[in-house]
């Protein structure tokens, strides 16, 4: 795994406090989700935010667009502290948050930050006065922001203004870049106004969010040339499965390797009745396949071919995999530094040893015209070759062996 010392040092010169999670400067990068329930829903809610949690989703957001969200927020805080869960808590606003947190009071004490779209919040004539006031809330309960632009519901004001700007120019750019140059704006100038407001440098955080990979990476590249608040990351908009898993990769990963981003958020739209949290999965895998953090042990298996005599590997390596997730939260408490540890499940003999061996522990199964044995190496070193029916379980009867001994 790299050493984390090869990347750039990341381009925030400071933290910011999100319910004792701390987002930025040398901080580590921070994995966050977000809800889909009916805020209101009590039951649901709680359950969700439960399930990504325990999935590692550091921080969580919620919709809080009605008076019956803003309501719930307060009971919602309350029965996960009673469920030992302490994920802080985001309330995503955009209308009408300014009214939410001074008719619902609980709910702005009970949120450890708040989410703010400029391009929606500041929409009509007295858009200035609703931001203002949001930030005001911000200051008396000494709540951190996230000051998020989105591509979809860029500030249309600003928008216009630059628009006439660009108009009078001997060479005006095209739409594509003006819209780009207000959305960097339209971060930037909101955060300053809202330090103008009161709301200390520590307690904002940044986002400009496209659905374009492309188009990401310029803004981010820019964004942070320009500032040195903490950054949030995300692809919005990625899309289901496999397309969303690899847009938001190939974007965040690129940005991640310059330095740039302090937590991210993988917005992909699951299948449906599909569990919330793959997008936590997503995000935690990015950032361990490319050393900046370990959050469970790694599986290392090869793909398959003519040589692998049967499915036997690839079953092994799901159950495996599946096994250390599963295992993490009950492992971490005893054993420091096992969510740093690969495990090998190869299928012959060709790459089989030598990356069982590179592995902390690892098994080569049999392939085509190979003896029905598999040997399996521990740091490097052969201890044991298993044979049978029972391949499986004495495989993961040797892991915990190697975990208690190891680790413990």
């Amino acid at each position: 795994m790299n050493n984390k010392s090869s990347f750039p040092a990341r381009h925030s010169t400071h933290s910011v406090n999100v319910g004792n999670v701390f987002v930025g400067s040398d901080h580590p990068i921070v994995v966050q989700s977000m809800t889909n329930t009916d805020t209101a829903d009590i039951v649901r809610t709680v359950a969700q935010v439960y399930e990504l949690y325990k999935a590692g989703s550091e921080l969580v957001r919620i919709t809080v667009n009605n008076m019956q969200s803003a309501q719930a927020v307060a009971e919602i805080r309350q029965r996960l502290d009673a469920m030992n869960c302490d994920v802080p808590l985001i309330g995503d606003f955009h209308f009408n948050g300014h009214k939410l947190l001074e008719a619902v009071p609980e709910c702005a004490q009970a949120l450890a930050k708040y989410r703010i779209n400029p391009g929606n919040v500041g929409k009509g004539k007295k858009g200035n006065e609703k931001f203002a006031q949001m930030i005001k809330f911000a200051c008396q309960y000494d709540k951190a922001v996230r000051i998020g632009v989105n591509w979809g519901s860029l500030d249309q004001v600003l928008l216009a203004k630059k628009l006439d700007e660009n108009s009078q120019l001997e060479q005006p750019a095209d739409l594509k870049q003006v819209m780009h140059e207000t959305l960097i704006e339209s971060a930037l100038s909101s955060a300053a106004k809202a330090q103008e407001y009161g709301l200390a440098e520590d307690k904002i955080i940044i986002s400009c969010k496209l659905s374009g990979v492309q188009d990401l990476i310029q803004a981010y590249r820019d964004l942070s040339s320009q500032c040195h608040y903490p950054l949030h990351l995300g692809l919005t908009e990625a899309g289901m499965g496999s397309k969303g898993i690899v847009a938001s990769t190939a974007a965040l990963a690129i940005l991640l390797q310059e330095g740039i981003g302090d937590t991210l958020r993988i917005s992909l739209t699951p299948e449906p009745g599909a569990p919330r949290e793959k997008e936590v999965i997503v995000a935690q895998e990015i950032l361990q396949t490319m050393g900046l953090r370990s959050f469970t042990p790694q599986v290392i298996a090869c793909p398959g071919c003519g040589r692998t005599s049967s499915d036997y590997f690839q079953h092994l390596a799901k159950d495996i995999q599946s096994y250390l997730r599963e295992q993490m939260p009950i492992w971490k408490q005893d054993y420091a530094g096992v969510e740093s540890m690969s495990v090998a499940v190869m299928g012959c003999v060709v790459n089989g040893p030598g990356e069982s061996k590179h592995a902390n522990i690892g098994i080569s199964l049999p392939g085509s015209g190979e003896k029905p044995v598999a040997p399996v190496y521990e740091n490097g070193q052969k201890t044991v070759t298993l044979k049978g029916d029972h391949i499986a379980t004495e495989f993961q009867s040797l892991l915990n062996k190697y975990v208690e001994r190891e680790y413990g």
